[in-house]
């Protein structure tokens, strides 16, 4: 039987693969390398795919803020009705010039960053002194004015500045020359004229170094406080340096006929008139001297001759001399400044009369040019000051010494006169030329001159 052999090669062939398996590995050679299974990872959640994110750019420019905008109420009256009309419009126009040119400028920065603009409040005194009391009262308690500017002339400007110092408030006068307003222990007052003590002794210089052989004065001044302090100084002066005073005599105010004085006058012969008071007795005073044929050989009369309307009364107004404040013909600039050690402030006299011209469509005058002045003066003050604190612009006030298209300033700081103008000097001006065609020369001081003093007897 022949199956029995395969059966058994059979068994033999599983038993040994049975062997084969459970017998231990072998270890690797060499030339065998080891492969290892890969550590078992830990079961991943599913994640949403990542957001793009832009690509990273320059942070948008921060824009500057605003610098802080601070107004400052400056409050006056001005006399748009009554006598002193004509001149007090003429110094409001100045301050309202001063206040748009700085505004549009973009105001006054102070130290803390913010910017200063100025705003107006004003009334109408009427031109009288009851009311400019009344009024500066509401303007520093109800208005609550920061600064104070003085109405127009020596005796308002002085019922205001006794308002000014009881309210705490700074205030400039300007349009007001009395000395002694500013010896009355005023701390917040300052003055911009030149003081009426120095108002027309110039007039007396003047005469002696043209004419040595003047000897015989009259002086006819309105009965008011300005033009009697102006003229009680020039009759000291003038008799201090040899003149006769023939007549010393005052008129009220609103007199519109002279005739009486003049014939005063006339019977004295005088070799020179002198006095005045403001523009409407001025130029009526200055007409009738004229159509009397009064043979004075010099006339010198406040506040009405450097009027560019006083050319109004014809040849009337040639030869008549009169003192000014300030006059467009004046060069004063940034060099004479430097030239006399002080500073430079504002725009040149070229520069303020073609801005005022075009906003006025008239020539400045002297008092105009006070009305700017007072402004400018006040935002000096306050860029020193960098500040709107009293005492702190008070301080500037005090330290200022420097030269302006208005002349010279500089205040007196001692308890006596305190705010009393010390730096500013008056130019003497005449009316020069032929009819109909007369302009104004400056005929002192001599280095300020633009002509030489004209003898209207010739």
């Amino acid at each position: 039987m022949k199956r029995p052999f395969p059966l058994l090669f059979s068994i033999l062939i599983i038993a040994s693969l049975l062997l084969a398996a459970c017998a231990p590995q072998a270890t690797p050679t060499p030339e065998q390398p080891v492969v290892t299974q890969a550590p078992a990872q830990p079961a991943v959640t599913e994640q949403p795919p990542p957001t793009e994110q832009p690509a990273p750019t320059e942070p948008p420019p921060t824009e500057k803020p605003a610098a802080k905008e601070v107004v400052a109420l400056i409050g006056f009256t001005a006399s748009q009705t009554g006598n002193l009309n004509v001149e007090s419009t003429r110094q409001i126009n100045g301050l309202n010039l001063w206040m748009k040119t700085v505004n549009d400028a973009g105001g006054v920065k102070l130290s803390d960053g913010s910017v200063v603009k100025f705003e107006a409040k004003f009334y109408d005194d009427e031109s009288n002194k009851d009311r400019v009391q009344e009024l500066y009262t509401r303007l520093a308690t109800e208005d609550n004015a920061t600064f104070l500017i003085s109405p127009y002339s020596s005796g308002l400007a002085d019922a205001a500045a006794v308002i000014a110092e009881q309210y705490g408030k700074i205030m400039i006068t300007t349009g007001a020359a009395s000395d002694s307003t500013y010896k009355k222990g005023y701390t917040l007052v300052f003055q911009s004229y030149t003081p009426a003590s120095k108002y027309l002794t110039g007039a007396a210089d003047l005469l002696a170094a043209t004419d040595p052989s003047v000897k015989k004065i009259a002086i006819a001044h309105e009965n008011d406080k300005f033009s009697t302090d102006v003229c009680t100084a020039l009759k000291d002066y003038a008799e201090a340096k040899g003149y006769e005073v023939v007549l010393f005599e005052g008129y009220d105010t609103g007199t519109t006929d002279f005739a009486p004085l003049i014939n005063k006058i006339q019977g004295l012969a005088p070799d020179a008139i002198m006095g005045g008071g403001h523009f409407q007795d001025g130029s009526t005073l200055a007409k009738q001297i004229f159509e009397k044929k009064v043979p004075a050989k010099f006339i010198s009369l406040l506040v009405a001759p450097p009027e560019p309307s006083f050319a109004e009364i014809g040849d009337a107004a040639l030869s008549i001399i009169g003192p000014s404040q300030w006059e467009p013909l004046a060069k004063f600039s940034a060099e004479s400044a430097q030239a006399a050690g002080v500073d430079w402030f504002g725009p040149s006299s070229q520069e303020f009369t073609d801005a005022y011209m075009a906003a006025y469509t008239e020539e400045p005058s002297y008092h105009a040019a006070g009305g700017y002045i007072a402004g400018l003066l006040l935002q000096k003050a306050i860029e020193q000051a960098g500040s709107l604190d009293i005492e702190a612009v008070k301080s500037a006030l005090d330290s200022l010494d420097l030269l302006t298209f208005f002349g010279a300033i500089k205040f007196d700081t001692s308890a006596e006169a305190h705010g009393l103008q010390l730096g500013h000097s008056m130019v003497y001006i005449q009316w020069q030329g032929e009819s109909g065609s007369l302009k104004k020369q400056v005929v002192w001081p001599k280095e300020g001159s633009s002509a030489e003093l004209l003898d209207p007897r010739k």
